[in-house]
């Protein structure tokens, strides 16, 4: 990989096994994307030691303290493969979803470099709830009732045949802001109507009961590993009020979850999803994101990612005790089932997201932040949404600016650590949730009786 002066690094470490997966020499990484869930990836990879170079591109002035960064396009195939091949790296890594559905997985592939993301195809997962639910339907996974609406002549009628609660989505990436979640059959029905308006189709769906739960699962084929399930907080105020968001918190694990619900994801869920896809003729290969209702019927589905989710893989990776990188290369080049399962700290990890004001409408960008950088035992503070003054001054530039993220022997002691941190970071008008994990370690989250 290039350094600043434009040399080839060398590699630094020696040659290491990872369970009974092939062997990993200074593996070089270049991570896709910019936002806080890179940033995490990139300080998870640091900590492997059979990962010897990281580039990240575009990534942003977080990532840039501790890796290389390029001004790349991140949707251009064109410029990604060039970039990769330029650098001489050899395990891509892209984080959001936009360039999978576009296909760069593909492209680099096709350019010979082991990728971590699906292709295109398979990235429809994500890109399409319609096929999603076409997906799920044929291997009999449980998820919403369905109905997609396409005319403006046809939304009336088809809000009639649900409520009293609707869930009203875009069929296509709305970057988690495209859902309306309400009791109000007018809110619903403007929702649907501003979707039609702007070309996108409506999904409309039965709404799920229970506690939401994220599993991210590595995928290769119909090989699924698991990694820690996760709960985020969609809704922009405490209480889970106000509207969706990207998300503005997260924690792990979950307390409250049985021991088991996991491996019932997994075998009920998941797997039968990805043998689906292998037996479509678009295998996964990559990151599933199963967003779920654990409800009385158990594990429902909500939504498939077909990458890692943000904010959660903030906190999911500060649990890591794995070297990331192995897990990562072992499922781009097909030997996932060779390889080590994860290991993870005790304790639990939280992310709390610092926003911009006015998110998640338009948000205001161009201030000042300050406090940072300050460097403490147990939390960190990733960049989201940031730039660099000429002065050298760091300044909001998107909705989601930071995130802390902390670690603690229980949920209490990480929440302790990062609000007692994010209180610390000055961002004019800025704002978040007051309440990540609250429900938790109040013990105010349960789990319906099986019916």
């Amino acid at each position: 990989m290039a350094g600043p002066a434009g040399m080839r690094l060398s590699c630094r470490y020696p040659r290491r096994r990872f369970g009974t997966s092939p062997k990993l020499s200074c593996v070089r990484v270049l991570v896709i994307g910019s936002g806080a869930r890179e940033h995490a990836l990139v300080e998870a990879l640091r900590r492997d030691p059979g990962v010897s170079a990281i580039c990240a591109a575009p990534g942003n002035p977080g990532i840039a303290q501790h890796a290389q960064v390029r001004p790349v396009d991140p949707c251009s195939a064109e410029a990604v493969v060039g970039l990769a091949r330029e650098l001489g790296v050899d395990l891509v890594v892209i984080g959001p979803e936009v360039p999978l559905v576009l296909g760069i997985a593909d492209a680099v592939r096709a350019a010979g470099i082991a990728c971590f993301g699906p292709s295109a195809a398979a990235a429809r997962i994500e890109g399409s709830k319609a096929f999603a639910k076409d997906v799920m339907a044929a291997a009999g996974v449980r998820t919403a009732h369905s109905e997609v609406v396409d005319h403006p002549g046809e939304l009336d009628a088809a809000l009639d045949r649900f409520g009293p609660t609707w869930v009203v989505k875009d069929d296509g990436l709305a970057a988690g802001k495209g859902v309306v979640v309400t009791a109000d059959r007018s809110a619903a029905r403007d929702h649907g109507a501003e979707l039609l308006e702007q070309g996108h189709p409506v999904l409309l769906e039965s709404f799920l009961d229970g506690p939401e739960v994220s599993l991210f699962c590595l995928v290769d084929g119909e090989t699924v590993v698991p990694l820690l399930p996760a709960q985020d907080h969609k809704r922009v105020g405490d209480g889970d009020t106000g509207p969706n968001t990207g998300g503005m918190g997260a924690y792990t694990p979950l307390p409250w979850l049985p021991g088991d619900t996991v491996a019932e994801i997994v075998d009920e869920v998941v797997k039968p999803v990805a043998a689906e896809m292998v037996r479509r003729g678009v295998p996964f290969s990559g990151l599933l994101y199963a967003g779920l209702a654990i409800g009385q019927a158990g594990p429902a589905v909500v939504e498939f990612n077909c990458r890692f989710g943000d904010p959660e893989t903030q906190a999911v990776l500060a649990l890591l005790d794995s070297p990331l990188g192995a897990l990562l290369h072992a499922t781009a080049t097909g030997t996932l089932a060779q390889a080590e399962p994860p290991r993870w700290k005790d304790g639990s990890a939280l992310t709390v997201v610092l926003a911009a004001e006015n998110y998640p409408a338009r948000p205001r960008t161009g201030d000042v932040i300050s406090g940072a950088d300050a460097t403490e035992a147990n939390t960190e503070v990733l960049h989201a949404g940031t730039s660099l003054r000429d002065d050298g001054a760091l300044l909001s530039a998107g909705g989601r600016v930071l995130n802390v993220v902390a670690t603690g022997a229980d949920l209490t002691e990480a929440r302790t650590r990062a609000y007692d941190r994010i209180a610390r970071i000055k961002l004019p008008g800025s704002h978040y949730r007051t309440d990540i994990a609250l429900a938790a370690v109040e013990d105010r989250i349960s789990i319906p009786a099986r019916v």
